[in-house]
């Protein structure tokens, strides 16, 4: 039974739900939220209560986990295993990659050497990544990061801090003042 849940969990999500209009169209929207979290959640390894994943949103195959109250933005991209925390704010375009093409061999075109080993996303709570931003792989981000638009994001960085930049670096702190 849970491989047919999954597939129809796709083929619901990819061909009827993913092309319904933005969440931020009214009562329209709002339906439109449900249906995409309902067909999302039958092939998801964790949606918890609260969760929007907006329009045109491609989430894989389903390897994510995403915390209470927190959004996957609009025509964002999931490629591989990501853990999103609670109240996370994903803006429209992001991508988050857990796995690259495989590079090293000189004697073997690219294109012929198949993808690095998955190394997973995880995003801690109360996140802000800001539109286009890119996540590469195995990027841990502390509880309170907000990531710059349009930043490269290619290590970990710890809480509260404020990254930007192309690759990305600590711009500031988050403090309670």
């Amino acid at each position: 039974m849970g491989k047919l849940k999954k597939v129809v969990g796709i083929i619901l999500y990819y061909g009827i739900t993913y092309h319904l209009p933005r969440t931020s169209l009214g009562i329209i929207g709002r339906i439109s939220r449900k249906l995409r979290y309902f067909a999302a959640n039958l092939f998801v390894t964790e949606l918890k209560e609260g969760v929007n994943i907006d329009a045109q949103a491609y989430i894989g195959r389903g390897r994510i986990s995403v915390g209470r109250n927190s959004g996957i933005g609009r025509k964002c991209e999931v490629y591989g295993s990501l853990t999103l925390g609670d109240n996370v704010l994903i803006a429209p375009e992001v991508i988050f990659y857990s796995r690259n093409h495989s590079f090293s061999r000189i004697d073997v075109p690219i294109i012929e050497q198949g993808y690095s080993e998955e190394m997973p996303v995880i995003v801690g709570s109360d996140v802000w990544i800001g539109r286009r931003a890119m996540i590469m792989p195995g990027v841990s981000l502390g509880d309170g990061v907000v990531v710059a638009a349009g930043s490269v994001v290619t290590k970990s960085f710890g809480n509260y801090v404020v990254v930007g930049g192309a690759p990305a670096r600590i711009i500031s702190e988050r403090n309670k003042s």
